[in-house]
């Protein structure tokens, strides 16, 4: 099956080459960061997770969203979901590809990431992070590659898989929960110190996995001839709607927790990510263009897909704007504010405002360009699977 992705269109072939050109511009960024260390970054004492913590922390829910294709098809037997429930375990891999890219890269000297092994500590979430990342890693290349190859002989799957498959989704929870009890688990961060914050994230990530995965599907229907059905797309729309929906009102949460109770760290952080704080004369607030923009994008993309389920209608250029404004809504709410807001102020009161480097963005760049390679090599294996068995 790996012979499928050795050929295709030329599209396809200047595609991998621009990804592969941002995947050099990556690697030498980060040999840069390797030789000189995290100094190259805008990280510092008062803030010691940056941009590769954020965005390791919003692609583990685009992993985790892989579950709304799999909870359906497999445990309540929706066979609309039969073409795409393995793209979203490719997905998955992808995602956690990246996840674990960023975690090196954010450990400065990458052999450090064998201490979690060699001295393991229960105790720690850091700890379990690691079992249910590569956990759910090696069950999604298990399960997706073993079914892939049934469907290819056209025979049905061994039964054995389906107990991997069973495993793998309280393994899809468990890798947002975990990464949820890292932040909720830090009193000295107020912002962080809520109970709400894994259901917030499983909320997101069951929005963010499922509108990338509509994105792709529109993408190869137009260049790759896939098409997920009519009826795939419908369900998708609506289960990503409710997730935001969820997701907006426990946001909302946040406001009347801070706000009502005037708890100041709260407020702080708040007042940071959407008004800018004001401190020592000076007023902080490079977060707060993306925090509008993401709240806009949000409430646009929710309001296409409620018009859409309201009046019947059914749109693929509706479709596919709603997920994209979606998805960007997502990334900059936890792939940018909230890791970042939950360092301002510290614990002493002081504002130190993080802005990464041309190097971190570089890093950045080549790690998401890995991941988006990887998955177009999956998706043309699976679908040329899929055109296989149609022949």
């Amino acid at each position: 099956m790996i012979e499928k992705t050795l050929k295709g269109k030329p599209a396809y072939w200047i595609w991998l080459a621009i990804l592969g050109t941002c995947i050099a511009i990556g690697w030498a960024c980060y040999f840069r960061q390797y030789v000189f260390g995290l100094g190259l970054t805008g990280m510092s004492r008062d803030v010691s997770w940056g941009l590769y913590i954020s965005q390791f922390t919003f692609l583990v829910g685009v992993a985790a969203g892989g579950l709304m294709l799999v909870l359906p098809y497999y445990i309540h037997n929706y066979k609309a979901f039969g073409r795409i429930t393995i793209l979203g375990e490719f997905l998955a891999i992808s995602a956690l590809v990246m996840c674990l890219m960023f975690i090196m890269a954010d450990l400065g000297q990458p052999l450090r990431g064998l201490n979690v092994i060699f001295y393991p500590t229960p105790q720690s979430m850091l700890f379990w992070d690691m079992c249910v990342l590569w956990g759910y890693l090696l069950l999604n290349i298990l399960c997706g590659w073993v079914i892939l190859t049934a469907e290819r002989k056209q025979v049905p799957p061994p039964k054995w898989i389906y107990f991997f498959v069973a495993i793998s989704i309280p393994f899809a929870v468990s890798i947002h929960t975990v990464t949820a009890m890292l932040y909720c688990g830090l009193p000295g961060r107020h912002f962080w110190l809520s109970a709400i914050i894994a259901p917030r994230f499983l909320a997101s990530a069951f929005a963010a996995g499922p509108s990338l995965i509509l994105l792709a599907c529109l993408v190869m229907r137009k260049f790759a001839n896939f098409d997920a059905g009519k009826e795939a797309i419908q369900k998708l729309t609506t289960i990503i709607m409710y997730a935001v929906i969820i997701n907006t009102f426990f946001f909302l949460l946040e406001f009347f927790v801070g706000y009502y109770s005037e708890v100041p760290g709260h407020i702080h952080s708040l007042q940071y990510l959407f008004f800018g704080l004001e401190h020592d004369g000076h007023v902080y607030n490079n977060l707060v263009p993306f925090m509008w923009t993401a709240t806009l994008f949000n409430f646009a993309g929710l309001g296409i897909l409620a018009y859409m389920k309201i009046f019947k209608v059914f749109d693929y250029r509706l479709v596919g704007t709603a997920a994209a404004l979606i998805f960007l809504a997502l990334w900059a709410d936890k792939g940018l504010g909230f890791v970042f807001a939950g360092f301002v102020p510290n614990p002493l009161e002081e504002v130190t405002e993080y802005i990464p480097t041309l190097n971190e963005l570089g890093i950045t760049l080549g790690i998401w360009a890995t991941g988006f390679f990887l998955l177009t090599l999956l998706y043309k294996i699976a679908v040329g699977v899929e055109h296989e068995v149609e022949a």
